[in-house]
């Protein structure tokens, strides 16, 4: 409406650039909205402890509980095994990231049956 009030004005280029600028913000919001999408699955049974980045594809860590490692500092979660490590949670809030650590931590003890605790 703005525009066309533009182009009525005098100006012929103003219904140009609203639409230039509608496809710039709806092209911005489709992005900020995908990068909101992120997940990854991370499974840890008595068996083995899967790091899966997409739903449906396939794993970039696994290993068995026994020798899986919790490593964590300030900015990082990562899980370790047999000299691979890949990074947890790197799109969460530090606060989300510390209660995934210690959830975790709970289930590595869990399946492992022993006290992983430091």
């Amino acid at each position: 409406m703005v525009s066309a009030l533009g182009w009525l004005a005098g100006n012929a280029f103003a219904p140009l650039f609203a639409l230039l600028y509608s496809l710039l913000l709806a092209a911005a919001l489709r992005a900020l909205w995908r990068s909101g999408e992120r997940q990854e699955e991370i499974r840890v049974v008595p068996a083995c402890v899967e790091v899966i980045p997409v739903p449906g594809g396939s794993p970039v860590f696994r290993a068995h509980p026994h020798w899986v490692r919790l490593l964590t500092d300030d900015e990082r979660v990562r899980l370790a095994s047999s000299g691979r490590q890949v990074e947890v949670g790197s799109f969460l809030a530090p606060a989300e990231r510390q209660t995934l650590a210690e959830m975790l931590e709970g289930l590595l003890a869990a399946s492992d049956g022993g006290n992983r605790r430091r």
